[in-house]
């Protein structure tokens, strides 16, 4: 069986792996993947993830028997239609069911229509319209967010009106974003604990993983920039099985219905963050894949063979089989190049990377590299690595990771020394 798939992070690096685990031993490849990817699959890495019409081409060419769309952007451009219509299986959610990501003011909307648990908001398509809005009296602090799909920097939190109005300008009239800025939503701020659950869907059947948190800000104790994750963990200390009744109750199967009620029927992943409030747990936003690094801490932990679950979604038939975790706990912290997520260097050479894949439990996840001539690993990006440990509980797994996470180096290296620890 030969597998395509589409996207060149450390989500994907996490999904080729799962996939190289499968009992069916796939032949696996990636567009455009990265230095890590090209270790367990081919790579073609002149092609864009988003190149639609050389996708197109090159599975034909290649006679592959799957495609599995791994990231936002290509989703968004419908790259999964486009697969289906040549005859070959895609995995990932049609173009009008990815728009539950790359459209706020659409999923906000399908909340508000189905009385879907989230914050009150305000959709705005013109800069004065949306400044009027914020002089108009509102509770600050408010969350001002791009419509489209901004590299999960989209969303900023204003404190006060001037500052409302210059992210207002940033987005939409510098167009920081591009097109993503053209219209926004302003929304109130909600106070609690953030948790991430991903789930299956086969456009009838929904089924949850594990639980998983993550850290968006750059530095310890979520100081610094928004970022498009400094690390994650699995499970979250706060999702009980009460609230996971609940979510499956109030947000769950009522986000499924609602898609199948607007001709968007639902299959693939999907992305719930949620935030506890004192009023129940809300949604904050959905996405239309596997979260990064969320994928690194959650797809370690699964028992059932990947495989067996992705066909199952394809073929709607999701009730008929059983998904198995692992009792276990999972921790990846992110190597970070020096500067990001503003402005940061690339080519550095990284080193010790085997050292630590030798160690039992541990996963060096690719998000940023590339090889040079002589194979060896460089720097290409903001996010570099994920490095993942595995242990019984959260505790072990955490002082698992950062006992050896230092035997890995390039210039201008950081990391977030408190990852799980929220």
């Amino acid at each position: 069986m030969k597998i395509l798939v589409a996207g060149g992070g450390g989500r994907e690096h996490a999904i080729i792996k799962k996939l190289s685990e499968c009992r069916e031993n796939p032949e696996l490849y990636a567009v455009p993947g990265n230095g890590g990817i090209s270790k367990i699959a081919k790579c073609f890495s002149d092609i864009k993830a988003t190149d639609i019409e050389k996708i197109i081409e090159l599975t034909k060419q290649n006679k592959f028997d799957l495609v599995f769309v791994a990231s936002d952007d290509p989703l968004a451009l419908g790259l999964v239609d486009e697969i289906e219509k040549i005859g070959v299986r895609a995995f990932g959610p049609r173009k009008n069911a990815a728009e539950i990501e790359w459209s706020k003011v659409f999923s906000k909307n399908l909340m508000k229509k189905y009385n879907i648990p989230t914050a009150e908001y305000e959709a705005f398509d013109s800069f004065e319209s949306a400044v009027n809005y914020v002089k108009s009296g509102i509770k600050f602090p408010i969350w001002i967010k791009s419509d489209g799909l901004a590299l999960g920097k989209g969303a900023i939190r204003a404190t006060n009106i001037n500052q409302a109005y210059d992210i207002l300008k940033h987005i939409m009239v510098d167009k920081t974003f591009g097109d993503s800025g053209n219209n926004v939503i302003i929304e109130e701020e909600l106070v609690g604990q953030e948790i991430t659950v991903l789930a299956f869907c086969d456009g009838k059947t929904i089924k949850p993983m594990v639980s998983s948190q993550d850290h968006k800000r750059a530095f310890d104790n979520d100081k610094g920039e928004n970022t498009g994750g400094m690390g994650a963990f699995s499970p979250s200390r706060i999702y009980t099985e009460k609230i996971a009744d609940e979510c499956m109750k109030n947000i769950y199967i009522p986000t499924i219905n609602a898609m199948r009620n607007e001709g968007r029927a639902y299959k693939g992943v999907i992305y719930f963050q949620l935030i506890l409030t004192k009023n129940g747990v809300k949604v904050i936003e959905y996405n239309a894949r596997f979260g990064d690094p969320e994928a690194q801490v959650v797809l370690p932990r699964l028992k059932t063979d990947f495989l067996d679950i992705i066909n199952a979604v394809i073929d709607e038939k999701l009730d008929q089989i059983d998904i198995e975790w692992e009792d276990n706990a999972a921790v990846c912290v992110i190597l970070a190049s020096g500067g990001y997520p503003v402005k940061y260097e690339k080519g550095y050479e990284i080193t010790g990377i085997e050292e630590v894949e030798k160690l039992d439990g541990f996963t060096v996840y690719h998000a940023g590299t590339a090889t040079d001539e002589n194979g060896k690993f460089k720097t290409s990006g903001g996010r570099v690595l994920g490095v993942t440990a595995v242990d019984k509980d959260l505790p072990s797994a955490i002082k698992k990771v950062y006992s050896e996470i230092d035997k890995i180096s390039f210039k201008d290296m950081f990391y977030r020394k408190d990852i799980g620890v929220k």
